[in-house]
């Protein structure tokens, strides 16, 4: 321990200052709630909602898939779902091809959707023009929904591969902006 002069901050208390500090080198964000007034953080708000909630139905949508195909990962989900004797539940302690499908594209979410929520906030926090945000949002969006339609349908190729790259370079575009933003540094 250690005593703290009257004026020093904790580790912690002193990330939380030094955060706001750099918000408020933002235009337009003099304090923490005026980021709520600003139109292209609302927008970033909305789509990466959307896109967060797509993804979490994939969980649901999974264990429907599971339970009307038989196919459990676990013998103890077998067990809760007719395995009464080891060798029903061996019988449905397998891996089946619709359930795979879902579990690949949920896990292809994860893998674009995060970054984008991430690159995302830092984007919108560097003053982009409110039509080139919205242009941002709503594509990597609608590129997303494509996505999992093209894949649990499925759509012949190249459906889901072209929604993936456009995803993908939406998120890329955001980040180039945030380190050329960054540069600066």
């Amino acid at each position: 321990g250690g005593s703290r002069g009257s004026g020093e901050l904790s580790g912690c208390s002193r990330v939380s200052h030094n955060f706001l500090q750099l918000l408020k080198t933002f235009p337009g964000l003099e304090e923490m709630s005026d980021i709520f007034k600003n139109e292209v953080f609302l927008a970033y708000s909305t789509y990466a909602s959307i896109v967060v909630l797509k993804m979490m139905f994939m969980g649901p949508l999974t264990g429907y898939f599971r339970m009307t195909r038989g196919a459990f990962a676990n013998a103890e989900d077998a067990r809760a779902h007719g395995g009464k004797d080891e060798e029903t539940r061996k019988k449905l302690t397998r891996t089946d091809p619709d359930v795979e499908r879902v579990r690949r594209c949920h896990q292809n979410d994860l893998e674009n959707i995060v970054p984008f929520v991430c690159f995302g906030l830092l984007y919108a926090l560097t003053g982009p023009e409110l039509s080139t945000a919205l242009l941002h949002f709503r594509v990597f969006a609608g590129a997303r929904i494509f996505h999992t339609i093209a894949y649990l349908t499925p759509l012949p190729q190249p459906a889901r591969g072209l929604s993936w790259i456009v995803g993908m370079g939406i998120t890329f575009s955001m980040a180039y902006r945030v380190l050329r933003m960054g540069m600066r540094f």
